[in-house]
């Protein structure tokens, strides 16, 4: 089979403990896998790094004997994307998986700084090119730096290659924000004699991936004519994702969401998408929302980011509700259903995708949960429920808000309406962006807020 043809396939290895040893080397050679299921064998040693480097939208690999670190990048930064349960000896990994840590071990730390380094300074012009567009001052300064830069562009920070591997401590594991489909961001830190300190992101793009170059141009371009104070650009954001602080430590008060909070990112995150489907002169599909593309600044202002997946579709064109593709990508859980039917990107599809996120926001409940009591997804597990059992259904954490009473509940009601409203099954019983936003906007107005137990009746960001 050619290459090409793997593109869209999925291999579900024979189960009922068929297989042995670690996983098959012959694997590496299907980099166009998507879905890949090595469950209930009799797998055993390391996780192969080769799968880092696959665009895989889903891996099982659960109940069988692996052990060792699990690594950090490509698919296993999405614990929605991954299974990896009832493999006792696993460790590390991201945060959200709660896995025990690795031992320390210096030799091995070296041999990963290694891994990260070798490959980096192979692709340094590449990343030099990539650098020029993808890094923007936290505060917007433009400084001097002594010597020759290697490039430059205004408004951006002049800075060579040196400069980069300084300031992101040689692209360590420890600086790593993020990591997609065709590469990672870094957060970098750089110092002017200690005078001031500026943080700036990293995007630095695996060339080795095909399609790695169209993306940051997918990316670009539809960044290109976008001026809006919820899209992101390239930019560190202090709060980091959405997912982060949805899914993070239950007993973490601090990175824990209030009710408003979440409010306050729904509008800004539907603001946002309302833009980009109706404020340009192009339609702009994003094509992937989700908890970890939306980003929080340091006000807790949600601003939509990764548009690497991004379809734009020209007002003049006579079907403006769509984009012809042949290879709509997202991920699992998130992708309007129509989408498994016809390669036609829409903003119906946006507007699902944003449904789904709602729901997710106020349950604390992932769409890839296999724990929804019977019902066939989230959608139809919060819409079960909205006459009289909402408070079983909703983030436990909302309900250690003060004084919590009818209005907050109501409010609460006509959020997640507007959630499962949105991810109807049919993209012509959805809503379109513009409704939700002022729908939300009306909610925000009645909102109760409690503050050390007193009901503050209007808030303000």
């Amino acid at each position: 089979m050619a290459m090409e043809e793997l593109r869209d396939a999925q291999l579900a290895l024979p189960r009922e403990k068929s297989l042995q040893g670690e996983v098959p080397d012959s694997l590496r050679a299907l980099r166009g896998l998507e879905y890949l299921d090595l469950s209930r064998n009799n797998l055993s040693g390391m996780i192969p790094r080769f799968l880092v480097e696959f665009r895989l939208l889903y891996l099982n690999i659960s109940f069988n004997e692996l052990q060792g670190e699990v690594p950090s990048l490509g698919v296993f930064q999405n614990e929605s994307a991954i299974s990896l349960k009832g493999n006792q000896g696993l460790c590390g990994g991201i945060a959200a998986l709660n896995l025990p840590s690795c031992p320390s071990s210096p030799k091995s730390k070296k041999k990963g700084l290694g891994k990260i380094l070798i490959p980096t300074v192979a692709g340094a012009l590449c990343l030099a090119l990539a650098a020029c567009i993808c890094v923007i001052m936290y505060n917007r300064r433009t400084f001097q730096i002594a010597g020759s830069p290697i490039f430059q562009v205004p408004g951006f920070l002049r800075l060579s290659y040196a400069d980069l591997l300084s300031a992101t401590d040689g692209f360590s594991e420890t600086n790593l924000l993020g990591a997609g489909r065709f590469g990672s961001v870094y957060k970098g830190t750089i110092n002017d004699d200690d005078e001031w300190t500026n943080v700036v992101a990293v995007k630095v793009l695996n060339l080795n991936l095909k399609g790695a170059s169209k993306s940051l141009a997918t990316e670009c371009n539809a960044l290109r004519n976008i001026r809006h104070k919820n899209v992101l650009k390239i930019e560190f954001m202090a709060n980091g994702s959405l997912d982060n602080r949805l899914h993070c430590d239950p007993e973490n008060e601090y990175r824990a969401l209030s009710a408003i909070q979440r409010l306050n990112i729904a509008i800004d995150t539907a603001s946002a998408v309302e833009y980009l489907h109706f404020g340009t002169d192009s339609i702009v599909i994003h094509g992937d929302l989700k908890p970890s593309n939306i980003l929080l600044d340091k006000d807790m202002v949600a601003k939509v980011g990764d548009f690497s997946l991004a379809k734009i579709v020209s007002q003049s064109l006579p079907f403006t509700e769509g984009s012809s593709s042949s290879a709509i990508k997202g991920t699992i859980g998130y992708i309007a259903p129509e989408y498994g039917m016809s390669y036609v990107a829409s903003t119906h599809g946006d507007v699902y995708s944003y449904g789904v996120l709602v729901l997710e926001m106020f349950t604390n409940r992932r769409p890839t949960s296999d724990a929804f009591e019977g019902c066939l997804n989230l959608q139809d597990f919060v819409s079960t429920a909205l006459t009289g059992r909402v408070t079983e259904v909703v983030d436990p954490f909302l309900h250690q808000e003060l004084n919590v009473d009818e209005t907050y509940w109501d409010c609460i009601v006509s959020i997640l309406r507007i959630g499962v409203r949105c991810s109807k099954q049919l993209p012509r019983d959805r809503m379109s962006m513009a409704e939700v936003v002022n729908n939300l906007k009306k909610i925000k107005k009645v909102f109760p807020v409690y503050r050390n137990g007193r009901n503050v009746a209007s808030y303000q960001r």
